[in-house]
């Protein structure tokens, strides 16, 4: 049996477990006072002039930039001989980042020259997206009493689950490749590189303006690929977690979306996380690489 067919008789179970345990428990009724989209609802924490408002995001922005600054010059400055199992694995990531990211995707002075840029990116992206399935008291929507002390209640959030902070990730890339272009060629010859080599006459200015358009998309792309893949996971583990319970009003839904939400949650943290990070960077050296690229 195919993998799509596993997929989809899965989904065909569940709907039918959701009918039959309807059918016997019925409905509480449907719950109108739940918003699930109010679990990513930015409500200003401290109010600056103009748009410099601090916020959840920028909270998840500051924490994963401290991890990412803070965990690596932890372990460059106790660097040993013999490496412990924390140097060993923090040694094999800047292997796979210098062999597979950056040095598969750009030539040898390219790669020494945005090798820096692009791990750092990989690494920021990965906190950012790891930090986003751990419970923290954030959540200043719902707030617990302990001791009388109003409490921000825990939740899930993830600053790249925002669309406005994988724009301007992709922003800085966009950017940074193109200048890079044109330092390395001349503006001129940077332009006419995006005609392929081989393309002559009329037909070279359909073909440019195909490819002006194409480097406009990778903005699109690329920032909206990593936004969609960590906003999605949420959610899901959002309505597995409870919500869907609670907006259908069926109790007896519980313990079966629960086990969802947990593979689910496992499934980000274990592969969607770091994948979204490594594709994100690789694309960076692929672009870097090409704008650069004696043939593109």
């Amino acid at each position: 049996m195919k993998t799509g067919t596993k997929v989809l008789l899965s989904f065909v179970g569940v709907a039918t477990l959701v009918v039959i345990l309807f059918a016997i428990f019925g409905s509480e009724g449907q719950n109108t006072e739940f918003k699930p989209q109010e679990e990513f609802k930015l409500t200003p924490w401290i109010d600056l002039p103009g748009p410099f408002d601090i916020n959840r995001a920028v909270f998840y922005l500051f924490l994963a930039a401290a991890l990412t600054v803070g965990t690596m010059s932890y372990i460059a400055r106790r660097m040993q001989e013999r490496p412990n199992r924390v140097q060993t694995a923090v040694e094999t990531a800047y292997t796979f980042m210098r062999d597979q990211i950056s040095g598969g995707n750009m030539d040898r002075a390219m790669s020494r020259k945005w090798f820096v840029f692009v791990a750092t990116l990989f690494l920021f992206i990965w906190w950012s997206n790891m930090i986003g399935y751990i419970p923290l008291p954030t959540n200043t929507g719902e707030k617990v009493d302990v001791f009388g002390l109003e409490i921000p209640s825990f939740g899930l959030y993830a600053a790249t689950a925002n669309i406005s902070v994988t724009l301007v990730l992709t922003l800085v890339v966009w950017v940074s490749y193109h200048i890079e272009g044109v330092r390395a060629k001349g503006a001129g010859k940077y332009l006419a590189s995006w005609v392929p080599a081989g393309v002559e006459g009329p037909a070279r200015v359909p073909i440019f303006f195909i490819e002006v358009i194409s480097h406009f998309v990778r903005i699109i792309s690329l920032s909206v690929r990593l936004f969609a893949n960590i906003l999605a996971g949420h959610l899901l583990i959002l309505f597995m977690g409870g919500g869907l319970v609670v907006l259908l009003g069926l109790a007896a839904l519980g313990p079966v979306t629960i086990v969802l939400a947990v593979a689910f949650f496992l499934f980000e943290v274990g592969l969607v996380a770091t994948l979204q990070a490594f594709i994100f960077a690789t694309l960076t050296a692929i672009y870097l690489g090409g704008a650069v690229a004696e043939e593109h």
